[in-house]
């Protein structure tokens, strides 16, 4: 499909780390139709509100990010909130987009959806073959839901909306509250606060072994844009109504989180050392995606870990941080 520059867009999340990179990269693909709200403004738990806002506005494409997300501490104190709030979520915003004819849209979930112990690297068919983390299940068992609406409208009225599960993303307009936060915005926050106070350790959870693989949220966005660009007849074959509208995005590498912590030390310049707490919970012990599809139709990601430590770090001080001393 050939999507007119003017075509209308609407960014669900728009102030979130997947939907920000979306707007962004929309903004240098000089698409110029681009629909955002804010919660205070629209409200997707409420269903009333979200077809009122479909029908006037009439959106040709929407991308999906809004969402309730956190890592492992949020997860388990708020299993309702994580279940409740992204099953509404969804519902409220596929059902409005199949009322007012949306041409595509694109649902973003994540890694968790799949197995704990699946086999690695995780291939799209490995979904609903095992039990879950039980840390995320609630918020894994929302995304999976939202999978299979999609696939439930492209079989039934014939929809072409497609399920994205990108790996473990970072980036601009991460979240960095230790209350709420992934575990790679939380080292950065942890890591700049011990270095601001002049101390020499950092405790993290965990084991420190779990092996994570992490991708800057520029390069969902260029995944996103390239599949938005897929030709009508590759871009059917990936929602096929026979077939789980469901494409991996991820980058290849892992990395331990021992390995994550001394990078992110590296890149704020801290040279004391992580004290590991392993009262407190691993999480899935591996987790890597299997992206062969979506690089076998040509796309690739091009941030380094390097660059995307640096320009994530400057988020974090352009959101308020005091910029720690610079070592000799």
């Amino acid at each position: 499909m050939s999507l007119s520059r003017s075509a209308r867009i609407y960014v669900a999340g728009h102030r979130g780390l997947a939907g920000g990179a979306i707007a962004r990269h929309l903004a240098t693909q000089r698409y110029s139709n681009v629909v955002v709200r804010n919660h205070a403004e629209l409200d997707l738990e409420d269903g009333v509100a979200t077809r009122r806002f479909f029908e006037q506005q009439r959106p040709e494409m929407v991308f999906l990010a809004a969402a309730r997300v956190g890592g492992i501490l949020a997860n388990s104190t708020d299993p309702v909130g994580f279940l409740m709030r992204n099953l509404k979520i969804q519902l409220n915003v596929i059902e409005a987009a199949y009322a007012v004819s949306v041409q595509r849209l694109f649902f973003l979930g994540s890694s968790c959806i799949y197995p704990r112990d699946c086999p690695q690297p995780i291939k799209e068919s490995y979904l609903l073959t095992g039990p879950l983390e039980p840390t995320n299940r609630p918020y894994a068992l929302a995304k999976i839901a939202g999978i299979e609406m999609c696939w439930s409208y492209n079989r039934q009225y014939g929809a072409r909306y497609l399920a994205v599960m990108p790996t473990n993303l970072y980036g601009p307009g991460d979240n960095y509250d230790p209350q709420g936060s992934h575990v790679l915005p939380a080292l950065i926050r942890k890591i700049h606060e011990a270095k601001a106070a002049g101390a020499r350790q950092v405790a993290i959870w965990g084991s420190g072994t779990p092996r994570r693989e992490f991708m800057h949220a520029d390069d969902l966005a260029r995944a996103l844009m390239f599949l938005v660009d897929l030709d009508q007849k590759r871009f059917e074959a990936l929602t096929d109504p026979a077939v789980c509208p469901l494409i991996n995005v991820g980058t290849g590498s892992e990395h331990t989180i021992a390995e994550l912590a001394r990078s992110v030390a590296e890149a704020l310049g801290f040279d004391g050392e992580f004290i590991y707490d392993r009262s407190k919970p691993d999480g899935t012990p591996r987790k890597i995606m299997d992206s062969s599809r979506i690089q076998a139709l040509g796309w690739a990601p091009t941030v380094t870990m390097k660059d995307g430590l640096a320009n994530t770090y400057q988020d974090f001080l352009a959101r308020g941080a005091t910029p720690c001393p610079v070592s000799n």
